[in-house]
């Protein structure tokens, strides 16, 4: 999922409207006897979960009243080679139905970001590899789902699948979900390699049997995803990047895909071997909100 460290633009007279939003915030902190946020931090120098969040910058209203993300794209936009398989949109996920704020299944990044995948596409190419992205920008309103759906102890359904070993109690604590998310500033991808050609991927069918994303890859989920050692969004120490049990080709598709994401600027959060967050982030204390649509990203 990438909980570490994946709305809009304010302009003139919508000033007013930024200061009552930050004065509604505060006023609910006090009145719920918490502190209002702090001050909100420098990005980290390597990969950490997500620090408390800066109030949230609402997006810039289109004509039509629909918020608007600044300066970002729709990656396919930018690079039509680069494979997605948006997770949260459907109904294969840990909370087993589509995710709040994602009408669309589509990556959203800012610029930036959206061209250094390109750049990682172009490396991965040459070695006859190509990218494939699960998750890009996330809204605010999806961390708020995981939330929510972490409060609900009798709702397990994807349990067999996603976090066999571990509590989903602890899935929180343990760093394998988090709100805020790096997600929602636009410049965080969780992604993976395929081969070139890339095989066909099954259909996921809801209530068809789950099997653990643990499990070796010829009986896990049959994602075309090489051969990562895990699924994707398997909360499992196997998972950590550096799992000292990943060996063989599995280990070294790991560390493929961390060369070519951290040449091209990306860093790693060593608990997700899918997770990447773009260092040179232009919005790095920006929680956005807006949904997973084209209409966040275009005019009209």
């Amino acid at each position: 999922m990438g909980n570490a460290g994946v709305s809009g633009r304010r302009r003139g007279g919508t000033a007013a409207r930024v200061v009552a939003a930050a004065v509604a915030v505060a006023a609910l902190a006090s009145a719920c006897g918490r502190p209002g946020p702090p001050p909100a931090p420098s990005p980290p120098p390597s990969p950490s979960p997500p620090a408390a969040p800066s109030v949230s910058v609402s997006a810039t209203p289109t004509a039509a009243g629909a918020p608007r993300l600044p300066g970002f794209v729709v990656l396919t936009d930018v690079d039509s080679r680069i494979r997605t398989d948006i997770r949260y949109a459907g109904a294969h996920n840990f909370v087993g139905r589509p995710v709040a704020g994602y009408p669309e299944p589509l990556c959203l990044l800012s610029r930036q970001a959206a061209e250094a995948l390109r750049r990682v596409q172009d490396a991965a190419l040459a070695r006859g590899r190509s990218l494939k992205v699960y998750d890009c920008y996330r809204p605010r309103r999806a961390a708020d789902d995981f939330v929510a759906w972490s409060k609900q102890p009798g709702e397990q359904r994807m349990k067999a699948e996603f976090y066999p070993r571990v509590a989903k109690s602890k899935l929180f604590d343990e760093g394998y979900v988090g709100a805020p998310t790096a997600h929602s500033r636009g410049s965080t991808v969780d992604v993976t390699l395929v081969d070139v050609p890339t095989p066909a991927q099954a259909p996921y069918a809801p209530g068809q049997p789950l099997v653990s994303c643990t499990a070796p890859r010829g009986q896990r989920f049959g994602d075309n995803s090489v051969d990562m050692g895990t699924g994707f969004d398997c909360f499992d120490p196997l998972a950590h990047t550096d799992s000292p049990r990943i060996t063989g080709v599995a280990r070294d598709n790991r560390r493929l895909l961390r060369q070519l994401m951290t040449d091209a600027g990306f860093v790693n959060y060593d608990r997700e071997w899918w997770h990447y967050r773009y260092r040179d982030e232009p919005w790095p204390d920006t929680y956005f909100d807006a949904p997973v649509a084209r209409s966040s990203v275009t005019a009209g």
